[in-house]
């Protein structure tokens, strides 16, 4: 009995070293905290960091951060956020702003430290050396307040990307100066670190960016049905990466978001491998880094007498000074609104790792006193609580303006009901419909992707019905694992063609997404002598597709349309599809059509990865295959009969294209018909560029 006592008291002297019982505690934490902290509209991860200033060795020291692993997930937290938000990163809207980007990066850097040098030499006293290592730490951010964009779905505004941008330049260059001052406090600027940090970043560079894009691909092809091998190799990708970068001297969060940067267009955004990712993050890695920040707090440092107490408030109002004039100054610099410049402070306004390790490694080297520690302890606790209430409600602004934006007039009723069927032929040839289906999808629906089956009205009816459900039950769960929700529908019917367009009709979908017809293999010998009437046939917007390759694997959108197409109801849904897929996939889109439409799309305000060039040929619409690539995706939109749009030359446009594209991935499209008010005459209708 007494030994089963000592035993127990062993386990329970503080800080705890028993790692179950540690992990535990951590995972208590990560439940109550956010739950607990939601009643008083408390954001999340400022309850995350306070559970860790309590429970930490400076707190109750249940737990020290060097032990049981703690120490280990904070690291990879830190470069879960940083992975992740190079993997969310609209890389389209990014290279569109990086002069934005390089701008704000500027001002965030050069402002901070312009401010806070003085302050720290005149006002408290410190050396050159400690002044400007110590400025420099005021350039800094880490993007903590990350997840709530995230999670608010407002991850793509154009403030969030120049903020992601600004937060590696000047995350990079603040690194470069502590090289630089640790060098000049050994008497003089080591030359030869330099030319090895540059040489390094050259290496990881071309291997980052131009060798593991080409492995992951190859990877994902090889191993598509792996879904767990997938994002083992995708952990594996990130660790190797910061590991990289940290052999060069950089910090290891550099090389996580090149990762994130390399797989962007590898992995989009409403697949099921980002979900998976986006999980195992905010479920444990990154709260355990938040609790972990908290840890390091050390809240008896106020009480050491008033040198701490002034240094740490100089250190936290020069901070946050610094970082809301740099928002103010790019909000006046690129016109942005208020909420915007709000979320840029926000953003940028939370200091930690980088900061933590500036100090840290300037304290160790003796340039830095326990004053200047300390009050960079308190400093982050107080500016990581601000970054989180500000970045908390701008978000909130942001996404409820969105959401309640004005739909246009000839939008396809609700957009955000929007239905999607997608009949299936043959459950073992799905191709990547399902998966075009998932992209397409408007995430504000509440309504499921509908899977179709038309099965002949005969005695084997029923046994059919049940073979084709259980058949596509692994794809059902495909797409649950990306939290969308897919149902499957069956239906008899003598013709399969009619049974498609009553379906249709019946679930008042938006959008049928319909296998090509002929040698794709996707359709039956019937089904394909039929796909005419289904086109004649269907009143919604209908997407024939045939999809030769893995659709992560295009470079590049190449959409061609006829002249007045915007005339027709359904065409703000395909420009929308269009944009939302080339943003899914992170590739441009080359728009071949007429001026006035272009004019139009641009208008829309839809064009973050557009190009436009001018086509007229219209005599001849597949003369455009000169400027067709080997991986592009090719979506021709066509129009039915009697329509405004609708061009001879565009009949039977499926069966012309897989003649002239064989080797493409292609889909042509047709809008929702619209009786105009007064239909041309054919020879009337005459297009003049």
């Amino acid at each position: 009995m007494a030994d089963f006592l000592t035993e127990l008291q062993h386990e329970f002297t503080l800080p705890f070293t028993n790692p179950v019982l540690i992990f535990s505690i951590l995972l208590l934490i990560v439940l109550l905290a956010p739950i607990l902290l939601k009643r008083f509209n408390v954001p999340s991860i400022i309850g995350l960091i306070v559970a860790g200033v309590i429970v930490g060795p400076y707190g109750l020291n249940f737990i020290d951060h060097t032990q049981g692993g703690v120490e280990i997930f904070s690291t990879i937290g830190l470069l879960y956020i940083m992975f992740i938000v190079g993997l969310e990163l609209d890389l389209g809207e990014f290279k569109q702003n990086r002069n934005k980007s390089l701008t704000f990066g500027f001002y965030t850097f050069i402002i901070p430290l312009l401010i806070g040098y003085p302050v720290c030499f005149y006002l408290l006293g410190y050396d050159a050396n400690a002044s400007f290592l110590t400025a420099s730490m005021f350039s800094t951010h880490t993007l903590v307040a990350y997840p709530i964009v995230s999670r608010m779905g407002v991850a793509r505004n154009q403030a969030v990307a120049i903020t992601v941008g600004g937060t590696i330049l000047t995350d990079t260059a603040v690194l470069i100066i502590l090289a630089m001052v640790l060098s000049g406090s050994d008497g003089g600027l080591d030359l030869s670190f330099l030319l090895k940090l540059l040489i390094s970043l050259v290496l990881f560079s071309l291997i980052i960016f131009l060798i593991v894009p080409r492995i992951a691909k190859w990877f994902f092809q090889k191993a598509e049905s792996e879904k767990y091998t997938n994002f083992i190799f995708v952990l594996f990708i990130v660790f190797s990466a910061g590991f990289l970068v940290e052999l060069g001297g950089i910090e290891p969060i550099i090389g996580a978001f090149a990762a994130g940067l390399a797989l962007n267009k590898l992995i989009p955004h409403s697949s099921a491998l980002m979900n998976r990712i986006e999980f195992f993050g905010n479920a444990l890695f990154i709260p355990i880094f938040l609790i972990s920040v908290g840890m390091l707090v050390d809240i008896s440092v106020v009480f050491d007498g008033p040198r701490t107490i002034i240094v740490a408030l100089t250190l936290t109002i020069v901070a946050l000074i610094g970082k809301w004039i740099a928002a103010f100054v790019t909000q006046k610099t690129f016109s942005y609104t208020a909420t915007q410049r709000t979320l840029i402070f926000g953003l940028s306004s939370s200091h930690a790792a980088a900061t933590l390790a500036i100090i840290i490694v300037g304290y160790r080297a003796g340039i830095l006193d326990e004053y200047i520690l300390n009050g960079t302890i308190i400093l982050i606790l107080l500016t990581c609580i601000v970054a989180s209430v500000f970045t908390q409600r701008s978000a909130k602004k942001i996404a409820l303006s969105e959401e309640n934006a004005p739909l246009t007039p000839s939008a396809m009723g609700e957009f955000a009901q929007e239905k999607i069927l997608v009949p299936i032929a043959n459950p073992s040839h799905i191709g990547y419909h399902v998966q075009l289906a998932l992209l397409l999808k408007d995430k504000k629906s509440v309504n499921p992707i509908s899977l179709l089956g038309v099965v002949p009205n005969n005695r084997e009816a029923e046994k059919n019905i049940v073979s084709f459900r259980k058949r596509l039950q692994e794809f059902v769960a495909t797409a649950k694992a990306a939290e969308v929700n897919v149902d499957i529908i069956t239906t008899i019917d003598h013709n399969p063609a009619d049974g498609i367009v009553r379906t249709a009709r019946e679930t008042m979908s938006d959008i049928v997404i319909l296998g090509w017809p002929g040698k794709a293999g996707l359709w039956d010998k019937l089904l394909g002598e039929k796909i005419d009437l289904i086109i004649k046939n269907m009143d919604k917007n209908l997407f024939v597709c045939h999809v030769e390759q893995k659709l992560i694997t295009h470079k590049r959108i190449v959409l061609i349309s006829p002249p007045s197409v915007e005339k027709e109801d359904g065409f703000s849904m395909w420009v929308d599809k269009v944009s939302t897929l080339s943003s899914e996939l992170s590739v441009p889109v080359l728009h071949l059509g007429h001026p006035d439409t272009q004019k139009i799309i641009a208008v829309q305000k839809k064009t973050g990865n557009f190009i436009f060039q001018p086509f007229v040929d219209w005599d001849n619409p597949l003369s455009c295959g000169d400027q067709i690539r080997k991986d592009d995706l090719i979506i021709m939109i066509s129009a039915h009969v009697g329509y405004v749009s609708h061009l001879p030359v565009m009949e039977s446009m499926p069966t012309r294209m897989e003649n002239r594209f064989p080797d493409h991935s292609r889909i042509v499209v047709y809008p929702k018909k619209h009786l105009a008010d007064h239909l041309l005459e054919n020879d009337d209708y005459i297009f003049i560029p």
